[in-house]
Formats: C-alpha cells, sequence, structure tokens
C-alpha cells in the first residue's frame, strides 16, 4: 500500500471508529433502565470510546512501536465491544436484530486492526 493510500485508509477508517462510538452511544440510550442493562452498557461504552480514541492515537504514533501497541489496545477493546455486545443478546436484554448491525462492524473493525497489527509485527522483524 502506497503512502497516500495509508494516509486516505487511516482518515476513512478514523471516521469508521469514531461513527462506531457514536452509533454505541446511541444504542445505550434505548437500553432497558434496568441495573444490569447499565453495568453492561456502560462496559460496551468504555470498550467501544476506546476502540475511537486509542485508533486516533495510533495513527500520531511516533514510531512503530507505539503505532503497534496502540494498535494492540485497538484490538482488545474492539474484541471487549463484540464481548459486550453478545453479552446484551445473550442475556436478552436486547434483541440480535438491534444490534446485528453494530455487532457485525465491531467484528470487521476488530479483523481490520488484527491484520493491520500482524502487518506492523512482520515488519518490525
Amino acid at each position: 500500500m502506497e503512502n497516500l493510500e495509508r494516509i486516505e485508509f487511516a482518515e476513512i477508517f478514523k471516521k469508521r471508529t469514531k461513527k462506531f462510538v457514536v452509533d454505541n452511544i446511541k444504542l445505550f440510550r434505548t437500553l432497558p433502565k434496568t441495573e444490569e442493562a447499565k453495568i453492561i452498557g456502560r462496559q460496551l461504552l468504555r470498550s467501544s470510546s476506546s476502540v475511537g480514541a486509542n485508533y486516533r492515537a495510533a495513527c500520531r504514533a511516533r514510531s512503530k512501536a507505539e503505532f503497534h501497541s496502540k494498535l494492540s489496545t485497538v484490538v482488545e477493546e474492539s474484541d471487549e465491544s463484540v464481548f459486550w455486545m453478545e453479552i446484551l443478546v445473550e442475556a436478552e436484554i436486547v434483541k440480535p436484530q438491534e444490534i446485528y448491525y453494530l455487532l457485525n462492524e465491531g467484528n470487521e473493525i476488530l479483523k481490520i486492526v488484527s491484520a493491520s497489527r500482524k502487518t506492523v509485527s512482520q515488519n518490525k522483524n
């Protein structure tokens, strides 16, 4: 991937991860007002917002090591976000169709960032 393509991809992906955060905030607002929904919802808000913030930080990394570290955090937080969404469905707090798009997006982000991290790791060696 050439430098210009990387820059364009990074800008598009920054917007995508930011939308992921905003969409999770909107989901949180629709959750039932039960204690368990609030607790799980807050966990999801923390992890999903970390996805967007840490990807943005990765784009400003000063070294490959820092970039790899931030990408690793994005991988962990996107995986955690998917986990909390799965819990919301399995605990029957939300219906699968209400969260399908977000769950799919979380998995897509996870795949993309995991592949990027792997490429960075291979290029470090």
